[in-house]
């Protein structure tokens, strides 16, 4: 079979509900800014994504208006905002999304007895009249309204079923049955499917859509039996991130039903050689780093260690692959090798290819530092030039940044580190620190200059290629005043990333909390 042979025909076709930007930012660890959903919604959007969960409304100021700035800089997709059966919250939703020029309302409200006893205080019959009541007031502000009966699959069906049908008959045009703990098992899912469509006399007037979570592994299984059983929107998030284990994986589901063309008979609108790029994006912005043998999206998902498997794949591709490198915007030869002899025009192309748009002023700062990589290590891989941009694109302003790092350290020494930070107004100040190691020197030199109280939670080492000179990536979480912030570093120095890293996180949290950053504590004024 050809790779043409394998497209899915066009018909029938699953919408994709992305809800990276809500349920994937609710992952522990994560707090992306304004600017950082902005750039996610535009990739989504480029991705053809049927639908963007930009926010949560009501939750805090900062989504209120993150989820305005996507709603009017994003025009290629419906943008959804989530909302509580709260009048508050539906206002508020409303007043976010009816920017968009296709703005949607979702509601969601609990219906399992162990939601409505313990977390609501309520009674069956109170928490149904708070369903109709606002997915009506929902109505009144859009005429594309989802409405969520959380907890679904812990629930009495029948009671589940009443709700649907007079959520319908409230207004609502899409009804999505969320697996909100993981709860289910495929076949059973799929027969709760199969049991709304059978029990809810007007369901025919809404689409079916699920939302599925990770907590047993079975999220996209569990998605994909939905899909079987009639629903033909799924939520989704890139990555599998989400609350726990996670969501279902945008990537998984999308390259299923492609791969699958036969079984499914049918297809998305997703452009799927955005996913790499978009994936990567996610990755940097989020902190979260993606396992090697995830599927579709790890390092390894393309990569042939056995012998038997090589020779296969030399001989033919889909002796081994199911899915061609080039569908989700990798390069079918593999990496694309660049050198220091390569110049900035190469480069530019080779970014291009990878699907990464940079303004002029980055391009100046990722040239530099891949022409000061390209000597240390000669060969650059695109693994090296994802890192590289993702170092160099500045997401977060930065307060601080490292101008000078020198450490001394030996299985007989005291670990000691020198650093000198530029800070506001281009001061700088230097500082001289020892530990148990020359990361832990580093740090408390770098914590000791900012003078911002925090506690280091996570720490993370991940080699970007192979070899002696590989770049090393760290990732770190920081807390501080109950909230977490990621910062990630890259350098063929694990120091310098490791230093890079806790800069990075430090900026995040001045940026998020301005009256740490008036508190600024210079050790050297």
């Amino acid at each position: 079979m050809t790779r043409e042979d394998k497209t899915p025909p066009a018909g029938e076709r699953v919408l994709i509900f992305d809800t990276t930007l809500r349920d994937g930012e609710q992952s522990p660890g994560v707090a992306l800014g304004s600017g950082e959903k902005l750039e996610i919604a535009r990739a989504l959007e480029r991705m053809k994504v049927d639908f963007i969960e930009a926010g949560f409304p009501a939750s805090s100021p900062g989504d209120f208006e993150s989820v305005v700035a996507i709603a009017k800089e994003v025009r290629g997709t419906v943008i959804a905002g989530l909302a509580r059966a709260v009048a508050g919250d539906v206002d508020a939703c409303w007043e976010a999304v009816k920017h968009a020029a296709q703005p949607r309302i979702h509601v969601f409200l609990s219906v399992s007895d162990i939601h409505i006893l313990h977390q609501l205080e309520k009674d069956r019959e109170q928490v149904l009249e708070m369903a109709r009541t606002q997915v009506a007031r929902a109505k009144k502000h859009c005429s594309d309204v989802e409405f969520s009966p959380m907890d679904a699959t812990r629930s009495e069906p029948e009671y589940v079923f009443r709700m649907i049908s007079e959520c319908i008959e409230a207004g609502a045009t899409t009804i999505n049955i969320p697996d909100t703990v993981g709860y289910a098992i495929p076949e059973e899912f799929g027969e709760f499917l199969r049991q709304i469509q059978e029990n809810v006399p007007n369901i025919h007037k809404a689409l079916i859509s699920v939302h599925c979570h990770n907590d047993l592994g079975l999220a996209v299984a569990n998605s994909l039996a939905a899909i079987r059983a009639g629903a033909r929107q799924v939520e989704t998030c890139v990555n599998g991130i989400g609350e726990r284990a996670g969501n279902a994986s945008l990537e998984e589901v999308v390259m299923a039903i492609k791969t699958r063309g036969d079984l499914f008979g049918l297809s998305t609108n997703v452009d799927t050689t955005q996913i790499h790029r978009t994936s990567r994006l996610v990755s940097q912005l989020t902190g979260m780093s993606v396992q090697p043998n995830k599927a579709i999206v790890g390092a390894n998902a393309f990569r042939h260690q056995s012998g038997i498997h090589q020779h296969g794949i030399t001989k033919l591709r889909e002796t081994y692959e199911i899915i061609d490198a080039r569908d989700i915007g990798l390069s079918r030869g593999g990496m694309i090798v660049l050198n220091k002899n390569s110049g900035r025009h190469g480069l530019k192309a080779r970014l291009d290819e990878l699907g990464y748009e940079i303004t002029s002023e980055e391009m100046d700062r990722v040239f530099l530092a891949f022409k000061e990589l390209a000597d240390k290590k000669g060969e650059i891989d695109d693994r090296d030039l994802d890192a590289l941009v993702s170092e160099e694109r500045r997401t977060v302003e930065e307060v601080y940044k490292l101008d000078l790092l020198q450490v001394s350290c030996g299985n007989q020494a005291m670990s000691t580190a020198k650093v000198r930070l530029i800070g506001p107004e281009g001061r700088e100040t230097t500082t001289t620190s020892t530990g148990t190691g020359p990361v832990d020197a580093s740090y408390r030199a770098i914590n000791g200059l900012v003078g911002v109280p925090n506690q280091l939670i996570e720490y993370a080492v991940n080699a970007v290629t192979e070899g002696i000179d590989a770049q090393g990536e760290v990732t770190v979480r920081i807390e501080s005043d109950g909230r977490t912030f990621v910062g990630r570093g890259a350098d063929t120095d694990i120091v310098v990333a490791s230093a890079k890293a806790l800069i990075n996180a430090l900026n995040r949290l001045l940026a998020h909390s301005p009256q740490a950053r008036d508190s600024e504590v210079w050790a050297n004024p």
